[in-house]
């Protein structure tokens, strides 16, 4: 087993667990919806935390590729594996977040969106900041990264996901969460 192999596996792991926790609470907000329209409890999912739910999706995916591209720069030690477990762990905590895991307890799920919007979006904006601060650390991928393309997208993805935070317009902050879902479609694209 190889240093990355070492080190991919703890961050593989919650990370994928970060994904099984969105995929489930979509699961469970599907599940009300066909007991709503079957004649239960009145419940609406909306577009919100779905559209928020995807992004995280690609955002993860992101962060997955990046582990990926730094595999070689990866060395194993307790300060190495405790940043993984940290990072990996906020993704977590995000994804957690997105649906509620009492989804009955709302009536519609953008009232939900509304609610932890702010801390999931400021979870990943962190997280954006810790991997520019490593990759800005490491001589050898400085000065790609400083370049005006790899700078301007980060720059637009940080710009509107602090845009999702302070926008309470459901029309707004879907149309926000589209261009972010867009902007890592084009980006996987290329």
């Amino acid at each position: 087993m190889t240093e990355f192999e070492f080190v991919f596996l703890l961050y593989a792991l919650l990370l994928g667990l970060s994904l099984i926790e969105l995929l489930a609470g979509m699961g469970r907000a599907l599940e009300l919806k066909f007991a709503s329209d079957a004649g239960g409890q009145s419940f609406k999912i909306g577009w919100l935390t779905p559209a928020l739910a995807v992004f995280v999706m690609l955002d993860l995916l992101s962060f997955w590729i990046f582990a990926w591209r730094v595999r070689d720069l990866m060395t194993v030690s307790a300060l190495s594996l405790l940043a993984v477990m940290m990072f990996a762990s906020s993704y977590y905590l995000a994804a957690r977040l997105v649906f509620p895991s009492e989804p009955d307890r709302f009536a519609d799920l953008d009232t939900h969106y509304q609610r932890v919007k702010g801390v999931v979006m400021v979870i990943l904006i962190a997280l954006v900041g810790v991997q520019w601060l490593y990759l800005l650390s490491i001589e050898s991928i400085r000065d790609g990264l400083l370049t005006p393309l790899a700078a301007g997208m980060t720059l637009v993805l940080v710009g509107l996901m602090a845009a999702v935070i302070f926008v309470r317009s459901p029309r707004w902050s879907l149309i926000l969460l589209l261009l972010l879902v867009a902007r890592y479609l084009v980006i996987y694209a290329l």
